[in-house]
């Protein structure tokens, strides 16, 4: 989740093979075939019409023809699902788009665009009612402008160079592509990015090949053939250049910097590796196939995009006593590959499961270079956290998504933890987290239940619950002296 930025859009693996065999519906009365509408929402607790029900998505191939300057673009998603409900109708998210075409299984479905409560609804009819089970493929072709006006906030950010770049958490997915944007329905995922010539394309996953067009754009195809939720989409189409390289295990890297200040950034980016080290030491190896960080000034944050970390060209100053502090930024963001991006939460509810690793371990690199104390960090965030509880939920129930309680507060729970357990237990069931859940989503049951497996004591199922669940926070082990300002 975005580093640098406290507030949230409130308003509201292998690439998965084509379906060549059309799914056929049976007649309606059939002896057991009820074919209903899909839900509008999922259900997320803080986000309840985020996402649809009826189906799953195994996969989506996006082509997207970008136009710099005009914002112009014209689209094409097909989405290869499977029904998880005898399927009349059924729901994508989308905003900001107009729609040119929809198809069902290579037929055409009627449609239509509604208003949701964090955007827009496409709502599409099947030609033939879809079994529950049934793999079916949609594909919509739409277009639109990347300033236009939206029922909701934008995921698009636009730099100086007159391209853009995606910001798409937690809600805006949709103002790039119809698509089902809630976090529990992760797919593998292709692009094929149109950039004119003087512009690259980016996206998430490895690049696969390049295309020459006549007009003298160049098509650029990506694949991210690990499982990835729609809020980590990464597009961009930018004047910048691609910097290359690998990490100590030979992971491939490649970063994309501002045209121009190569010789700026380049040592930067070059501290990846030695990040990635890191980290792996501590869970295990990279879960995905590449890895890079993309600095544009049309953002101010940095972001954890799976697989293309964006960030803000305003990072990378060093501090007062001249240290690169910034590193901590790169390293929260890269401990999100893990925790997020590879194991992601079920819900927005459960978002401390990413930011409180994140906020942990940074604070834990910085430390260890001596740049600030862990302690010290700790006992302030203890000082506050009573009174946020109350404000805005306790770490693992927040009320909103963005505070306090979820990035500090969420590092809180792990940091006692470790105090209770004891420093090689802790490790165990931080390491063994994402290797267990790789690709999955998770909940914070699971989280406590994991805990309570890796050492076998009980008594972490209580501990964990008054952390994360209670309105006020339970003594620090270790620290009998903290206490909350009144």
């Amino acid at each position: 989740m975005t580093t640098g930025r406290r507030t949230f859009l409130t308003s509201a693996a292998a690439v998965a093979a084509a379906v060549t065999v059309p799914v056929l519906g049976s007649p309606a009365g059939a002896a057991g075939f009820d074919p209903r509408p899909g839900s509008d929402g999922v259900g997320d607790p803080l986000f309840p019409t985020l996402g649809n029900g009826g189906y799953r998505v195994d996969h989506y191939d996006l082509t997207f023809d970008f136009t710099p300057v005009t914002y112009d673009f014209t689209a094409v998603v097909k989405m290869e699902a499977r029904a998880t409900q005898d399927l009349s109708a059924f729901n994508l998210d989308t905003d900001g788009h107009s729609i040119d075409a929809v198809t069902v299984n290579g037929r055409p479905a009627s449609h239509a665009l509604s208003l949701g409560h964090s955007g827009q609804e496409l709502t599409v009819t099947s030609p033939s009612p879809l079994h529950k089970g049934a793999p079916f493929r949609v594909t919509v072709a739409y277009h639109g402008n990347g300033k236009a006006q939206r029922a909701g906030l934008t995921g698009w950010r636009f730099g100086s160079d007159g391209g853009f770049a995606s910001a798409a958490q937690s809600s805006r997915a949709d103002t790039f592509l119809p698509c089902n944007d809630t976090p529990s329905d992760k797919a593998t995922w292709t692009f094929h990015i149109c950039a004119p010539e003087g512009y690259v394309a980016a996206a998430n996953g490895v690049l696969t090949g390049k295309d020459q067009r006549a007009d003298g754009a160049t098509e650029w195809h990506f694949a991210l053939r690990e499982r990835m939720p729609t809020e980590l989409l990464g597009i961009a189409v930018v004047k910048g250049t691609y910097l290359y390289g690998t990490s100590h295990t030979g992971l491939p890297l490649r970063h994309i910097v501002p045209r121009g200040r190569e010789d700026e950034y380049a040592p930067i980016v070059a501290r990846t590796p030695d990040h990635l080290a890191w980290l792996e030491a501590k869970f295990g190896r990279y879960p995905f196939s590449v890895y890079g960080i993309h600095i544009y000034d049309g953002y101010t944050d940095a972001l954890e995009n799976t697989t293309l970390t964006l960030m803000g060209t305003n990072w990378f100053k060093p501090d007062a006593d001249g240290d690169p502090t910034y590193e901590n930024t790169m390293v929260h963001e890269l401990t999100h590959q893990w925790f997020g991006d590879s194991v992601t939460p079920n819900d927005w509810q459960q978002a401390w499961l990413n930011e409180g690793p994140a906020v942990y371990y940074a604070a834990l690199y910085s430390e260890e270079r001596g740049w600030s104390d862990m302690a010290g960090k700790m006992k302030t965030t203890y000082a506050a956290l009573d009174a946020i509880r109350v404000s805005d939920g306790p770490p693992g129930l927040p009320k909103a998504l963005g505070g306090t309680n979820i990035y500090d507060g969420g590092a809180l729970v792990l940091y006692a933890l470790r105090l209770h357990v004891g420093p090689r237990k802790f490790d165990r069931i931080m390491g063994l987290w994402p290797r267990r859940f790789k690709g999955r989503t998770v909940t914070s049951e699971d989280f406590i239940a994991h805990a309570v497996t890796v050492t076998g004591d009980r008594s972490l199922d209580r501990f964990l619950r008054d952390w994360l669940f209670g309105t006020r926070n339970p003594p620090m082990p270790g620290h009998p002296d903290w206490t909350a300002t009144a």
